[in-house]
Formats: structure tokens, sequence, C-alpha cells
């Protein structure tokens, strides 16, 4: 295994890495994290341990955690706050203290008060977990409750809280004098950090945007969702009653400030974060699609493509996902040091050496384990029927229900006797989501209904501990999103981790996943009209289950295993394991973006940031100046003497620059592939006819011709920079 620490100790330092999350799922004991987010935080921390990696965490500690889910017989989902038990917890948490064995206290803002701020630490190998909290004797009653639960309903307290991470968390830091080199926000939560930063350097003196540009060239942004409640927003009215006395420290007056978020009338922690960030990325090559389109929204003038936002898919901890007789079964066939090498496929290709009778062996151990562990009704054989497990966060784009569209046939689907399958349901609703919960209620019906009786069954709090028996036990892992709402989804790699084969949409991880022989897809459209979308969903996953999946899993080889489906378990473990592990996850959230932003933030740091301060100044002077840039004519010169299928063009701009010096721009002929891609053609500044009036021309014999036709073709201007994280960093372009 890569010892990261060791091989680029001379890279960063200790402590180099600040990764901060509202959320963080190490433990069904440490009940700080509703889902997806905050165990994909978790799993994030472990694997930065296991590669000895130099991060530190900060989070918040959740006195009564997420709420515990109580289901009753009418299907209604009760929310229970019992108080998180420390000393129950897998992970050491410690209260942090000075070296005179005081507790370290955090004085944050908030509405022209000061609340104070604990911390607690939780050690995850060399890694630490810093989890502040409210509960202090100094606050008042209401302020010591405000960090009792995990993503309340009310905004002023969830405003508060993620200024309590954010400022709070980057106060923290500073008490501890720990200095990180990258900066990374794990979703928009935390983008309040970015403001403290800033706010800290205009105290020793250093000018907003100088200040500013310093945050950025050090910060990294994850964005997780492109569902609209993953984005946290404000109103400016409530901007200005927590920060009317926090503008003017920055440096800048209050438009300047809300003009890092502000978005159709409202402060939105998505752009914040994206406005102070040298490198964003999304969580899955599709994700980072959609969200190229979400941001298009807010810079119509910059293609789809070249909106800046790199991709790194995400992971999963094998280590804590893996089950552990299954693990042991991998140790016997597997190299001896496989477990530190879970992201090479030669590793992973010794499953195929494993005796199919003993990979279904002991997955059949994991289904009896579950069944008795959820108390679900014990086959009357020896051959346990199909399972298909479906467990997420119950939000409706999510589309629990999706299989039941035709209820009839999955009757006669799951209540065949001589094929029987079974249906595991398991997923929490967000206490303010209505319809979310109005799902569990109906789930709960169908399991009571004469057609489904012993066949639907609901799971209910469900939790780390929950979701690896399910992800170990069932045979199937159902997957049904609103294509292309699921930003990643990484359930269904801890399933494929232990053997359980994925049937899903091909929507997020799965995209890139599925081979066409370690599951099945459901290749959804995406062309907007959803109730066409559920109704060919639907028909082809009863397709799926009715002619390949059950016909698979009932087909008996020797002694009564059915090898063709244990070829394809082996076959989903060989190509998916190596691949969505957090592993390989880290190492290209290493290479791809904590390395570079490291060199970044140093270079714009070094010299009494002489970088940033040049930096800030050139965008400011091209910001004053941009209004004048126009470009004035185009022509395209046809050259037919080319190879055949191909056009020799030449194109010539005439550009109006104004006071902006024609090596500060980037001027290309841009056009559409076909293909949703762009070909451009770079043109060079050739003849300056009169004073910030240029003629630039171009040529290239590389363009097909049915994608030249003059109404596809147009000339863009950017203000470009070799400091620059991208060409569109200023958000800037000027089209002919």
């Amino acid at each position: 295994m890569v010892q990261f620490g060791e091989k680029w100790g001379g890279i960063m330092q200790n402590n180099s890495i600040a990764y901060f999350s509202a959320e963080f799922g190490l433990d069904e004991s440490l009940p700080i994290y509703s889902g997806g987010l905050g165990i994909l935080a978790g799993d994030h921390v472990k694997a930065a341990a296991d590669l000895n990696i130099p991060l530190t965490g900060v989070g918040i500690f959740y006195g009564k955690g997420y709420f515990q889910q109580r289901i009753d017989e009418s299907g209604s989902q009760h929310h229970l706050y019992p108080q998180v038990d420390l000393e129950a917890s897998v992970y050491p948490v410690q209260l942090v203290r000075d070296d005179n064995g005081r507790p370290i206290i955090i004085e944050v803002p908030l509405q022209g008060r000061k609340v104070y701020a604990k911390a607690w630490s939780v050690q995850v190998g060399s890694v630490t977990l810093y989890l502040l909290n409210t509960d202090v004797e100094s606050n008042s009653d209401a302020d010591r409750h405000l960090t009792d639960t995990l993503y309340p309903g009310a905004q002023d307290i969830r405003i508060s809280q993620e200024i309590l991470l954010g400022i709070g968390g980057t106060r923290l830091l500073t008490t501890l004098g720990i200095r990180p080199e990258v900066w990374h926000m794990n979703e928009g939560h935390c983008a309040f950090l970015t403001l403290e930063r800033i706010r800290m350097l205009s105290a020793e003196g250093l000018s907003f945007e100088t200040a500013l540009e310093a945050v950025k060239a050090s910060t990294v942004f994850t964005t997780h969702t492109p569902v609209p409640a993953g984005h946290d927003v404000f109103s400016i009215d409530m901007m200005d009653r927590y920060f009317g006395d926090y503008y003017w420290q920055l440096g800048a007056d209050r438009d300047r400030v809300l003009s890092l978020g502000s978005m159709n009338g409202v402060f939105n922690m998505t752009r914040l974060a994206v406005s102070t960030s040298s490198k964003v990325n999304g969580v899955s090559k599709l994700h980072g699609e959609v969200t190229r389109e979400m941001f298009h929204r807010w810079m119509p003038h910059i293609p789809v493509r070249d909106i800046p936002v790199d991709s790194v898919t995400n992971g999963i901890h094998t280590g804590t996902w893996l089950g552990a007789d299954l693990k042991e079964l991998f140790d016997r066939y597997l190299p001896s040091d496989w477990t530190l090498q879970t992201a090479e496929p030669e590793v992973w290709a010794a499953v195929r050496d494993i005796p199919g009778t003993e990979l279904w062996e002991e997955h059949q151990q994991a289904k009896l384990k579950m069944l008795q562990a959820f108390g679900l009704p014990l086959p009357p054989s020896d051959r346990m029927p199909l399972i298909i497990g479906f467990a997420r966060r119950f939000a409706t784009y999510k589309r629990a229900l999706l299989i039941f569209s035709d209820p009839e046939r999955i009757a006669r689907i799951l209540g065949n006797p001589d094929r029987p399958v079974v249906l595991v349901f398991a997923g929490k609703a967000h206490p303010a989501d209505g319809p979310g919960q109005d799902l569990i209620r109906q789930i709960v019906e169908l399991s009571q209904d004469n057609r489904f009786k012993d066949r639907v069954f609901m799971i209910e709090n469900y939790a780390m501990d929950k979701a690896k028996l399910l992800v170990q036990g069932v045979d199937v892992w159902l997957n049904t999103p609103l294509k292309p709402m699921e930003a990643s989804g990484t359930s269904g790699q801890k399933a494929a981790l232990n053997g359980v084969l994925n049937c899903s949409v091909l929507d997020g991880w799965w995209v890139e996943g599925y081979n066409g022989r370690n599951g099945w897809a459901i290749e959804s459209t995406m062309d907007g009209d959803t109730e066409l979308q559920a109704k060919q969903d639907t028909e082809a996953l009863y397709r799926l289950l009715e002619e390949e999946i059950i016909p698979l899993f009932y087909k008996q080889g020797d002694q009564k295993v059915p090898m063709e489906w244990v070829n394809v378990m082996k076959e989903s473990i060989c190509s998916l394991a190596p691949v969505y592990n957090t592993q390989r996850m880290v190492t290209d959230y290493w290479h791809k973006m904590y390395v570079p932003t490291s060199a970044r933030g140093k270079r714009f740091a070094a010299d009494n940031l002489e970088v940033a301060s040049r930096v800030a100044a050139y965008k400011h002077f091209i910001r004053d100046n941009w209004s004048g840039v126009q470009v004035r004519k185009v022509d395209i010169i046809e050259d037919n003497s080319c190879r055949i299928g191909l056009n020799k063009k030449a194109f010539r701009a005439e550009i109006e620059l104004g006071a902006i010096w024609h090596k500060d721009v980037l001027v290309e002929a841009v056009g559409s592939d076909g293909h949703r891609g762009l070909w451009k053609v770079t043109l060079k500044a050739i003849k300056q006819q009169t004073k910030g009036l240029y003629i630039y021309e171009g040529t290239s014999s590389d363009i097909p011709v049915d994608n030249i036709w003059k109404a596809d073709v147009n000339v863009r201007v950017t203000p470009i920079s070799p400091d620059f994280a991208s060409d569109f960093e200023l958000e800037l372009a000027a089209w002919g």
C-alpha cells in the first residue's frame, strides 16, 4: 500500500488537509450522520488514516444525533431523540483540552451575541476528527441546545450550526495551532469557513480581494447532489441579521461579501463554496456533467462543457463494509496483503479461483444472519428465496414505490410458489419531509396487503449496523432513482463488495461500474417527462425480474448451487471492488485535488502574498473594463483542398478589447461537435487596426464538414492568466 505521508512528505506537512463536513458516519454507536454524505465522510477519514494521509476532520457533535426512527402499525414514522452515549462509542471520544487541562472553548458570533463551543476529538487511526458542541455553561439555555440535532428544520438553527461549523471550526484549528495547506469543504454546509479565513487575513492588513484569492487558491469543494433541497439557501434578510456585524470585518462592503453567494435573491451556500474554491468536483462522472449543467444556469455565457467542474467518483471503505465471514474466505484465497492493496485489480482477480460452492455458502450464511437479526420469517426449506433489498433515504426522487407501479404484476412475480421473491425495505425520511414519510406509510400498508404478506417487509431505524446486514445478506440491491438525480450512491458499492448483485437505473456510479456482466441495468431516459420515464423504467425492471434475474437465481447447478449466478457474483466483485473503494477515491483526491491545491496555495501565499495580490488587482482591472470587449465581425473562409471528409477552415474576427491587452485574452472559434461536445480553434492577433481594435485569425483542418455550418459557429473572447485555476475562473466571456 502506498503510504502518502512517507512518499509525499516533502509536499505536505502534518495536519495539512482540513476536511470539513456537517456529518461523519464512523459507526452506528456515534449517530452524528443521517445518510450517504456522512457515511462517505466517515469512509474518507478512515481511508486517509489507512493511507497515512495528513488530514484533520472538522464537524459538529450533535448531542442527540440524528433521530431514531420508530414506525407504528399504520406506517407512521415517529422521531425519537435520545442523548448520544459517548461511553458506547466504538471510537474513543475525548474532550479537547489545553496544556493546562482546561477545556478549549471557541467563541462564535451569532446575531450580535457570543456563543461558546467546546470540542470533542475522535481518533481514527492517524486522523483526528474534531467535533464542536455548544452545550457549554456560559451559553443561554437556547444556545446550549443549538447542536442537539442534525439537519434541524428551523432555518435559524440551521444557519447557526453552519456558522458554528465554518467559522467556529476555523477558529478551533487556529487555536490548536493547526494551519492546513488545503481546506476541503465536503458539501456547502461548511462554506462560511471561507469568510472566516478572509476575515483573519483582513485582520492582518490584507485587502478583501487579496485575501479572497489566497483563500480560493487553497480551497477545494465537493458537491454531492443535484437535488435543490441539498443546497442550503438563506434569505438576504437572515444573512444581514447574522452577519451585520461581520461584513465590515472582512474588509469589504456588504454587497461585495454577499455577491459571493447571492443567487436569485437568496444566499446560496453552494454558490459561496464555488466562488471561494479553486477546484470543484462532483462525485461521479455523470454527476460532474449534471453539476456543470446546473452551474451553467449561473454562468449562461459559458458552454456547459467548459464549466470548471471535475469529478472524483465515490468509493466505500472496504474494511468497514465487507462481512467478517466473507473476509475470512478472501483471506484464504487472495494474496496475503490484499487488504493493503484494495485498489489493485489483480488482487481481486483471485476471487475467480474461490470454489463457487464456498462463495455461495458464505453468502447463504450472511443471508440467514440478516433474516435472524431482523426477525424475518425463515424459509421452510434449505433453499432460501431470492431477496431484493432497497435501503436508502426516503426521498421522493429515489422512487421507492416504482416496483409497485403495477401491483398485480409485481404480486405475481413475488408470489410464485416455485420461485418466491422477497422485498426488504429500510430507510428514514427527514422529519420535515412529508412526502418521504408517506412513502414509508405506503410500503407498510403494502406489506400488510394479502397479496404481499410475507413478501414485503419494512425494517425500521435504518443505520450503519442494519445497512451492513442488508448489503451483506440480500441477493439483489435495487436502486431506482429518477435519473440523473442520484449523484453517486454508494450503497450499491457496499453490496457489490459482498457479492450482492446490483439492479439499478444507469445513474450515479453505476453508469461507470456496469459492464453488462456484473449485474443489471435499467437504461433510463432523461427527456424530462417523469411520467413516461417511470413507465419505461417500471417495464424494464419487470422484464429484468421475469426474464433474467429470477430465472438465473433459480437455475440450479451441481450441489443445488446456482453456479451461473455465482459466476456473476464473482464478476461483480472482481470488476467493482478494486475501483469503488475509498483507497482509490482518496488517492484520486490526493493527486487531482490536494497536491495541486497545496502547491497553488503556497505559491499564492509566498512573498507576502505577492501572487494573490497581483491576481486580485488583475481581476479587478478585467472586470472594470470587460464591458468594452466586443466581437465586431466574424468571417469563415472555406478551403476544400483538404483530405476527404474534412474541410480546412480559416476564421477571421474583428475584436474590440479597449483597455485590455491582447495577450490577456483567449480568442477562439467555437462550435458544436454534434455529440454534446465542442470543437475549438484558437485565433491569434495578427494586426492592430486602431488602439484597442485587433484582427484575429486561425485555421483548422480537423473539423468534420457536418459540424461547420455558419449557424453553429461563434467566436468567444475569454480573459486568461497563467495564475488562474482554469480559463473560466473569472466567469466572463464575450461572444460574437
